[in-house]
């Protein structure tokens, strides 16, 4: 960064600011000083193109003016191209308050915002205006005609996304952590046949041999390696320099023995590379696959290669495809090189972008992201399953919500069981951008084999005698020399047709007569749900319409959720057990409830349970207490199911850019009062610290630990007393 616009970064960022009240009668100093972290913004922007950066610039800005309407437009569009898209939504409503034609599109963004953030309907609202707006412009042209397809988009997405959150797929989603994940882009995990090695992508700044950073300021791409021991996946590290180079560089796919990785590199515009694993564990010089796969001056961007290593799955921009990203393949002719690659077809791809396909283990489900069929936003994940009989691939099935969300996601694996899957997702729990997860058959489930199957009906292939069936998509085989590479000359060449595909047993075994296909669970006829009538008023009884959510305390599930009217929602929940759900509730200006509510197992009769949760407005004085929030023992460090009730806390600190609040921290009456009041101090802290590190001005945060001081109730009693007393609260100590 420039020494000047340093100096007047760090001497704007340390200035102090005073609020009180919530007024938004701005002085003339406080003016002048939101003008220049505009102007600090605009430049680290002309210098750095460091959105992140400035997008902080601009949420200074606005705080202190909230009269500024250029920093509250620029930092809603900020927030809008980096993490946390969500919380764009109340800079763009107040520029819309400020003056609601100051953008054309600003009712767009707000939509786009509230879709983010998962609140479809206001999404709806704000994009139904929006395509009003367009349809009745005066000078209706093309350009308009192009805005009202993206917004129709939007809007089918939206109504997608409503769907399929009334109808969740049962699976857990799970953060693997961060020994593995950061604050910075963690993407694209392979991982070896037995799941004890994970390489992945990512940006972050530990372990990065680049010392440079790219053009955004964040550091180049490099490729880390994990290893699962003791069910735990290590600490990542860097896999090396011979794999890893000065500029962006990528892993794409691991073979199932672990021993030839497949690389992105920024040459040629973006080609895929080949490294083999030596005896002594360390990596061979890439080397790029032929021109059968990379072509000339177009990128190559996703790989997967069949468990037989003879069928290779990728992404490509290249000419002759339906349009942005599509998928290929190549196969290998009888002396081991690849054949010229094909497009799969428009049953896979479609006029937007198609990218990360994953072949399973069973050589014959594909598994992709796609921004152009019904999905909830961005990339949504999808499997199809390549019919031998008809040489057809199936129609793609979105895998849903909560594996998909309006977000991204993309990347997705398969274990060799099919009990697990790993991706990369933009989701509230995560540690920053992009984070890698893990979907899992939820306990009592273990008879759903594989994640592929639809749930509510179950199949598996009878095996082979006596031995595994190894099953391996054999595509259409073709002369090395042929190439379907468009040329310069021919930019207009239609796609081509779709392969058509033979899947074979490669095993040898006696044939056998196809048994009929037996369910291996089903769903039981007269089990009925339990349903859960939620309510959500204020404090005069007014129902609010919130974002309102439920999970399995356990594995996380996510529970089917519709909205009946304005402020009442219902859940519908089969368990064969009863289950405890952590109930979450939000709304813009109020104080965010996470309540357990325990739910009954299902029987043949219907059954029936209401909950009306009372949200408080957000005002001076306002305490409430973080229940959810979990120490290790004698610690100040978080477990990980922590991160859900701490990124509501940033949320609504986001939705509120002028609040202040004071985090405090308490405990019993066990050990020592002094020890006690270090202890609720680090454990304050560390609420702060993580505050801090999601973007929030640490100036808006005081941390205190009161020890034993202050309890709730006696510490005579260990569940009714000592347990309430050890807690985490926050205060709103100030506002604009």
């Amino acid at each position: 960064m420039h020494k000047g616009l340093k100096f007047l970064f760090f001497s704007i960022l340390f200035s102090s600011l005073t609020r009180v009240g919530f007024s938004q009668d701005v002085d003339p100093e406080s003016k002048k000083l939101a003008e220049d972290y505009v102007i600090t913004a605009e430049e680290i922007m002309a210098q750095t193109q460091a959105l992140d950066q400035a997008r902080d610039m601009y949420v200074l800005a606005a705080e202190v003016d909230p009269t500024n309407i250029k920093a509250n437009y620029m930092a809603g569009d900020a927030f809008l191209r980096t993490v946390g898209k969500e919380k764009a939504v109340p800079y763009l409503l107040q520029v819309l308050k400020l003056d609601a034609e100051y953008k054309f599109d600003i009712m767009y963004h707000i939509g786009r915002s509230y879709q983010y953030g998962m609140e479809f309907e206001k999404a709806l609202d704000y994009y139904g205006r929006y395509r009003n707006k367009l349809i009745s412009r005066d000078g209706y042209r093309g350009r308009d005609k192009t805005a009202l397809s993206e917004v129709e988009r939007r809007i089918y997405e939206c109504e997608n996304a409503i769907e399929f959150v009334a109808n969740p797929s049962h699976f857990s989603i799970v953060n693997i952590g961060n020994a593995v994940n950061s604050e910075f882009e963690d993407y694209a995990p392979v991982l070896n046949e037995d799941e004890t090695t994970m390489v992945f992508t990512s940006r972050r700044r530990d372990g990065n041999l680049n010392p440079n950073v790219a053009p955004d300021n964040k550091p180049y791409e490099d490729i880390f390696i994990s290893h699962k021991e003791n069910g735990k996946w290590t600490y990542a590290q860097n896999i090396g320099e011979v794999i890893n180079t000065e500029y962006h560089g990528s892993n794409l796919a691991l073979s199932a023995d672990g021993n030839q990785l497949f690389i992105y590199k920024d040459d040629n515009n973006g080609d895929i590379y080949i490294s083999e694993r030596n005896e002594d564990d360390t990596w061979s010089t890439p080397e790029p696959l032929s021109e059968s796969i990379n072509s000339e001056g177009f990128k190559e961007n996703a790989v997967s290669i069949s468990p037989d290593g003879q069928t290779l799955f990728f992404a490509s921009d290249r000419p002759g495809g339906y349009g942005g990203i599509d998928i290929y393949y190549s196969t290998k002719n009888k002396v081991g090189e690849w054949t010229r690659s094909k497009n799969l077809g428009e049953v896979i791809n479609t006029s937007y972008d198609d990218d990360g396909p994953f072949i399973d283990y069973d050589g014959k489900t594909l598994y992709f992201s796609s921004q152009g069929r019904k999905g909830m936003g961005g990339y949504d994940i999808f499997r199809s399953v390549y019919d031998s009989a008809s040489g057809n691939w199936s129609e793609p099935e979105n895998l849903g919500y909560p594996i998909n969300t309006p977000d991204d996601d993309i990347y997705f694996v398969s274990t060799k069981d099919g009990m697990r899957g790993y991706y990369a997702s933009v989701r509230e729990d995560g540690q920053g951008y992009t984070d890698i997860y893990m979907v899992a058959v939820p306990p009592g489930n273990e008879n759903l084999r594989n994640l592929t199957t639809r749930r509510d009906l179950v199949q598996e292939d009878k095996p082979l005698k006596n031995k595994e069936p190894e099953i391996v998509a054999q595509l259409e085989k073709m002369e090395p020399e042929e190439n379907n590479l468009v040329s310069e000359e021919n930019p207009e060449t239609e796609p081509e047709p779709e392969p058509q595909v033979e899947l074979e047993n490669q095993a040898k075994a006696d044939p056998e007569p196809t048994p009929e296909p037996q369910p291996v669970v089903k769903k039981k006829p007269d089990l009925q749900p339990v349903t859960i009538t939620v309510n959500v008023v204020d404090e005069d009884n007014n129902p609010l319409d919130a974002k309102v959510s439920m999970n399995s305390v356990e594995d996380n599930q996510v529970a089917g959720r519709s909205r009946l009217s304005t402020g009442v929602f219902e859940f519908k929940i089969i368990n064969a057990r009863p289950v405890v759900y952590s109930l979450s509730v939000e709304d813009e200006g109020y104080v965010f409830q996470t309540l357990r509510v325990g739910v009954k197992a299902a029987t043949e009769e219907p059954q029936a349970m209401s909950k009306t949760v009372v949200m408080r407005k957000l005002r001076m004085g306002t305490r409430s207490v973080l229940r959810n929030i979990y120490f290790n023992f004698d610690q100040a460090t978080f477990k990980q199911e922590s991160y859900n009730e701490l990124n509501k806390l940033v949320s609504m600190m986001s939705q509120n850019p002028g609040m202040h609040i004071e985090i405090s921290g308490h405990t019993d009456n066990i050990g020592s009062k002094d020890y006690n009041k270090f202890l609720s101090q680090k454990r304050a802290n560390a609420v702060k610290d993580y505050l801090v590190k999601k973007g929030i001005d640490s100036r808006r945060i005081s941390s205190v630990g009161y020890g034993e001081e202050r309890p709730l109730a006696s510490n005579d009693d260990e569940k009714e007393g000592r347990e309430l007393n050890r807690r985490v609260e926050f205060s709103v100590i100030g506002g604009k």
